[in-house]
C-alpha cells in the first residue's frame, strides 16, 4: 500500500503537558473516547504518550497492594508501581514515545504498530505533534470499493505498470480479494504483478490463478 501516513491522520490532536494531573487526564480519555494522549513539554516536543492502560495500575493499587502481597507485587512490576505511585502525566506516560513521520507509508506504521502493542502513533516532524494515528485510521485502507480497486489493476498495474494487454486477463475483486486469471507473457511479468496487487490500497488477499508459460 502506498498510502502515506499523512493522508489519513488526525491533524492538530488532543496533547497534554506533563503537568496534567491523574484525573485530569482519566477525564480527558472519557470525553475524547480516545486510546491514548501524547504529552508534550514546553517546546511542544512529544516526550510521551499516555493510555488508560498507563492509569490502571493506580486502581490495582487500591485492590490490595499496599499492606500485602497484591497484583502489583514483586520485581517485575516495579514500573507499574512506580506509575501507581504517580500524579501527573509526566509520572505515569510510556517513555520513550513510539512515533511516526507523516510521510511513512501506513503499511509501516501498522508494522509498528503491531511490532511495539501500541493502538496509536503520535505523528511528528522534526519531534513537533502535527497529527495522530490509530489502528481504526490504518484499518481504514480497506474500505476502499471493489471497483476502484479493480479499474487500477487493470489500468495502473497491468496496462501502465507492466505495459500488458489487459484483455489477457481477468480480474475479479469480492471483499478486497482479488482473483487473477489469464495468461501473461512472462512468468516474470506475470509473478510482478501479482506482487504489485499485493501492495495496492485496499487488497486483504490475491488469488494467483494466472497460467504461467512452461519454460523451455
Amino acid at each position: 500500500m502506498n498510502t502515506k501516513v499523512l493522508d489519513i491522520m488526525t491533524p492538530d490532536p488532543v496533547a497534554l503537558r506533563a503537568e496534567a494531573s491523574f484525573k485530569e487526564i482519566a477525564a480527558r480519555l472519557r470525553e475524547q473516547h480516545a486510546p491514548a494522549f501524547p504529552v508534550l513539554d514546553a517546546d511542544n516536543n512529544v516526550i510521551g504518550v499516555v493510555s488508560e492502560a498507563d492509569l490502571l495500575p493506580k486502581e490495582a493499587l487500591e485492590a490490595g497492594y499496599e499492606g500485602h502481597r497484591g497484583p502489583l507485587a514483586g520485581p517485575r512490576h516495579r514500573a507499574e508501581r512506580e506509575k501507581a505511585l504517580g500524579v501527573t502525566a509526566s509520572d505515569i506516560m510510556s517513555r520513550p514515545p513510539v512515533t511516526i513521520g507523516a510521510f511513512d507509508l501506513v503499511s509501516h506504521a501498522a508494522h509498528v504498530m503491531y511490532d511495539r502493542k501500541v493502538s496509536c502513533l503520535p505523528v511528528v516532524d522534526r519531534g513537533r505533534l502535527i497529527g495522530m494515528i490509530t489502528r481504526a485510521d490504518v484499518l481504514s485502507v480497506f474500505g476502499r470499493a471493489d471497483a476502484d480497486i479493480r479499474w487500477e489493476i487493470l489500468n495502473k498495474v497491468i496496462l501502465g505498470e507492466f505495459v500488458a494487454e489487459p484483455a489477457a486477463f481477468s480480474v475479479t475483486v469480492r471483499d478486497g480479494v482479488v482473483t487473477l486469471t489469464g495468461s501473461p507473457e512472462t512468468a516474470e511479468v506475470g509473478h510482478g504483478i501479482v506482487t504489485a496487487v499485493r501492495h495496492l490500497e485496499g487488497v486483504v488477499a490475491v488469488h494467483d490463478q494466472l497460467r504461467y508459460p512452461v519454460a523451455k
